[in-house]
């Protein structure tokens, strides 16, 4: 099954890297933290907040030992890229301070290229610090510092017109200058003749941004992932079916997750069914739609069958919701072998 797009795709060059990805650069902060701690620091146990700097460093003083690790959706999604096979590159807004190094530093290590903007001045580098208290809560504060202020000044256009596709993270969205870069992102891929994928990433900000999210998927984008609630916010229904004969009209391929339901892919002319993959304990549903992201892109970069696309998406989110954390623990090319050609 292949798809067509209006955007202006031939080039004679091949790709040098499957797909960049361009997104939100934070680093994870974990620690066990006990109950007093996160009581004393004011902290909702198992609560999710945007802090301010002084708050993060209120909160990173009080922590104890931590580990450390590269975080933020697109960066998750080329991780899998990376435990699928695939030639994954991330791009994004760090300072140069600590957590700045520790970020390409533990991208590079996974096997994803770094191709990010490290600047001298302004907030300090992103990041969630993510108190586990004994009972195995997660009490989450991020701090999104230099990675929110990412703008076209800060792209990496060589790696960019070199990418098969350029990933487009939907959290990013919020500032008019992310919205420029992703206009000019997209302008740099399809005059190389390459693609652009978007993932729509969250309901609320879909719901801020309408407009210019219909805009960008109507106009810049070849490839749409989204759930079920971020489809129907982008065009203001509560019904699914509506939504995706609306995307339909618009976006040459949507890849829609429906959670226990597995997925559906919508082409102009096509609705492919894809069930969801058994999975034997659901832990923690957190990077479940940025695994799917991997595991389709890396089908289609391999030019598979839009069906087995949708089928490594399913492998690769069963994956990474049977445990704590939104990055696959165990090797997905092993676990999709049956369907990735190696």
């Amino acid at each position: 099954m292949s798809f067509t797009t209006s955007a202006p795709l031939s080039s004679s060059t091949p790709a040098t890297i499957d797909v960049l990805g361009i997104g939100n650069a934070l680093v994870d902060v974990l620690s066990l933290t006990p109950d007093e701690v996160i009581a004393s620091l004011s902290i909702a146990k198992g609560s999710m907040n945007l802090v301010e700097e002084d708050r993060m460093a209120e909160i990173y003083a009080a922590m104890g030992a931590a580990t450390e690790a590269s975080g933020g959706s697109a960066a998750n999604t080329m991780a899998g890229l990376a435990s699928l096979g695939a030639r994954a590159v991330f791009t994004g807004r760090v300072r140069d301070d600590v957590l700045g190094k520790v970020f390409a530093h533990d991208l590079t290590a996974i096997g994803v290229g770094w191709a990010g903007s490290t600047v001298s001045d302004g907030p300090a580098t992103g990041c969630c610090l993510i108190l586990v208290s004994p009972d195995a809560e997660r009490s989450m504060n991020t701090f999104l510092g230099a990675s929110s202020l990412l703008g076209p000044e800060d792209l990496a256009f060589a790696e960019i017109a070199s990418a098969a596709i350029v990933y487009l993270e939907g959290y990013l969205f919020d500032r008019d200058d992310a919205q420029a870069a992703y206009r000019v992102a997209s302008h740099t891929a399809h005059s190389a003749g390459r693609r652009v994928a978007l993932t729509l990433s969250d309901t609320f900000c879909v719901e801020r941004h309408r407009e210019a999210f219909l805009d960008l998927v109507h106009s810049h984008v070849d490839i749409l992932f989204a759930n079920e609630g971020e489809l129907c916010a982008l065009y203001d229904t509560t019904d699914i079916d509506a939504a995706i004969a609306s995307v339909r009209e618009h976006c040459p391929l949507s890849a829609v997750t429906l959670g226990e339901h597995g997925a559906v892919i919508v082409t102009a002319d096509e609705e492919i069914r894809v069930p969801a993959e058994h999975v034997t304990q659901l832990l923690d549903t957190t990077g479940a739609g940025d695994q799917f992201a991997a595991g389709f892109l890396a089908g289609l970069v391999r030019d598979l069958p839009l069906a087995d696309c949708g089928r490594i998406g399913n492998i690769a989110a069963a994956e990474v919701i049977s445990h704590i954390g939104p990055r696959p623990q165990a090797d997905l090319a092993t676990l999709a072998q049956s369907v990735l050609p190696r």
